[in-house]
């Protein structure tokens, strides 16, 4: 078990829609796609940036990578890890290289991209932890809840203790392609599942709606490892190149998040329900990027809705 969750029983982490930690605001460097900028803005037209996005996911998808549209620059920007070295460098650099100047540039980022998933704590299958996203009422009025789809299609029961009995059994899960998304519900029909995300010290966060993301807004990120963590949204429908296959439509930001975050809410203040965590690079010690699955479309592809 990683993190302590301070007062707060599993079963409670579990139905209220995260592990309770006590918060800490946490202040992350933007990485350095983000950074200033003082070069003229390119005039590339959506069409030719639509284009070059397609060219990279037929030409350079290479694990490790990620790319969206930069509305600040008007380009694409397109993110190595570490492990992108050798040919695969080549490949995607020769790829941008061939979309014409200022279309698309290239950005390294720390560490590696991988899914926030590992064995321990929150929610369990097996040797595998990941975090409760949002809890949602389904299509028949069945009480569920919203978690990666990594996480899923690893398993089809989920726990609220480890070693324990399943109290959820997973209904729909997409991963890899597109979205990061699963739908689980809960085995008991009159289980409480109220619309809200356990901050921690007795607190909850109410969850109104389903909110789509806007590039500079603020965020919060609630998972088992790390418990709460914000920061700003930095991308929209992103295309990440996760070592497991591709997964398009994704939302970035400069929140840490690691292994077991998976699944986790990401939300505003005021109480929209945003994303749920994917995976990313680095830690909540040096700062990172991670990605998440957009709410809305989630619940539109399995019929949820929350509350």
């Amino acid at each position: 078990m990683r993190a302590k969750h301070r007062g707060v029983s599993k079963k409670k982490m579990l139905i209220a829609g995260a592990g309770a930690i006590a918060v800490a605001a946490l202040a992350v460097a933007l990485p350095r796609a983000y950074a200033a900028r003082t070069e003229a803005v390119p005039e590339n037209s959506p069409e030719l940036l639509s284009a070059g996005a397609q060219t990279l996911m037929e030409d350079a998808r290479v694990p490790g990578t990620a790319w969206s549209v930069d509305p600040e620059t008007n380009q694409i920007v397109v993110l190595a890890d570490r492990t992108v070295t050798g040919d695969s460098w080549d490949t995607l650099e020769s790829t941008v290289d061939s979309l014409g100047d200022g279309v698309a540039r290239i950005q390294r980022s720390a560490g590696e991209f991988h899914l926030f998933i590992e064995g321990g704590d929150a929610i369990f299958a097996g040797n595998a932890r990941c975090s409760l996203g949002f809890n949602v009422t389904t299509q028949d009025g069945s009480p569920g809840f919203l978690t990666a789809g990594h996480c899923g299609v690893f398993a089809a029961e989920w726990s609220d203790t480890e070693g324990g009995q399943p109290v959820a059994t997973v209904q729909d899960a997409t991963f890899p392609g597109d979205g990061d998304f699963a739908l689980a519900t809960y085995d008991d029909p009159a289980a409480d599942a109220p619309s809200a995300v356990d901050v921690g010290g007795g607190q909850l966060v109410p969850i109104i709606q389903a909110a789509d993301a806007t590039v500079g807004e603020q965020v919060l990120r609630m998972g088992s490892t790390t418990g709460l963590h914000d920061g700003s949204v930095t991308g929209l429908d992103v295309t990440v190149n996760y070592p497991e296959g591709t997964v398009t439509g994704l939302i970035q930001t400069d929140v840490c998040a690691e292994p077991g975050d998976s699944g986790g809410s990401l939300f505003t203040e005021d109480g929209g329900a945003v994303g749920l965590t994917s995976g990313g690079s680095g830690d909540c010690t040096n700062g990172g990027v991670t990605f998440f699955q957009p709410v809305t479309t989630a619940l539109e592809a399995v019929g949820a809705q929350i509350g």
